[in-house]
């Protein structure tokens, strides 16, 4: 089975490196000293019970290297996606499906634009890990997850075969989904309200849900996102945010968040596609989100800066 594996960043990096030790062709598009060290030494996948190295079928930074594959993971980040997913294009084929591995909710729709729905699958992850150095992918934590499932909530054999590959590698547990958009809001308001109050706090998971103040705000942001779902005909579970937050309690307590991470070092985030969906979410369906509208503001300085729009 051939996999292309677009953005090899945490995510991206973690999937393509085990099913490529799985004994699967890999192709890596990257870009820069990450795709010059995978080039001159393999992938480095640090995991907790030991790192395994890995020798992609190809590595690039063009696609059309790359040829029709049989399923592409798109790692890049949330803003990257519409321009991934065009330059993705020489790898789709009749039947090949797309999977973003993105946080946020708009990544299947801007699939589904630039290269057609047929080719859109509805996808959410859950995993710690990130890019230890050029060529190197380290799982921080929390047992990889990806839940699938096609957008007009069909089971199909496509998605069927991908789940039965995933499991079989033994370190990815594949989850198929009856109504994917319900596990894609869920993991929404998980991340965006964890991501929101850990980039504005600048402090771990742990100390965040072990300060009442902060856990409370946590709470408060979950529950706003939850109404929003609701409004926009997501079947959330009521428990939604008391689930999420039982879940948050199982994260590893130096635990943060790509976008938290992002903030801090000074890099462009996903803020526009978390904190601010959140908020432009809940104005298209007339839902206040004033925690999620304050964490916004609070951060949109930060963000003009990294992105060198501002001094």
């Amino acid at each position: 089975m051939r996999f292309a594996v677009v953005g090899v960043g945490g995510a991206g990096g973690y999937f393509g490196a085990t099913l490529a030790a799985a004994g699967h062709e890999v192709a890596l598009v990257a870009r820069g000293e990450h795709l010059a060290a995978i080039r001159r030494a393999g992938l480095e996948l640090e995991r907790p019970d030991g790192t395994i190295t890995i020798e992609p079928s190809i590595a690039t930074d063009d696609p059309r290297e790359v040829g029709v594959v049989d399923y592409v993971f798109l790692g890049v980040k949330a803003w990257q996606v519409t321009e991934a997913a065009r330059a993705a294009a020489p790898m789709i084929g009749p039947a090949t499906a797309v999977i973003p591995l993105q946080n946020g909710v708009e990544a299947a729709e801007q699939i589904s634009a630039v290269l057609g729905r047929e080719h859109a699958v509805g996808a959410t992850t859950r995993i710690i890990s990130l890019i230890a150095g050029p060529g190197r992918i380290k799982h921080v934590g929390v047992e990889p997850t990806l839940e699938l499932g096609e957008l007009d909530g069909s089971r199909s054999a496509r998605l069927t075969e991908l789940d039965a590959v995933l499991s079989a590698t033994g370190r990815i547990k594949s989850v198929l989904s009856a109504d994917v958009r319900v596990a894609i809001w869920t993991k929404f308001l998980f991340i965006t309200s964890w991501s929101g109050v850990g980039a504005v706090v600048r402090l771990p998971v742990g100390v965040i849900r072990g300060v009442p103040q902060t856990r409370a705000l946590v709470e408060v942001a979950m529950q706003e996102i939850a109404r929003v779902a609701v409004a926009h005909g997501i079947r959330l579970p009521h428990d939604a945010p008391s689930m999420a937050m039982s879940y948050l309690d199982t994260m590893p307590a130096q635990g943060t968040t790509s976008m938290q991470r992002d903030v801090v070092e000074g890099r462009p985030s996903e803020m526009e596609h978390l904190t601010g969906a959140a908020v432009r979410f809940g104005k298209v369906a007339g839902i206040p989100t004033p925690t999620h509208c304050f964490i916004y503001q609070a951060l949109v300085p930060h963000e003009l800066r990294a992105r060198g729009e501002r001094p």
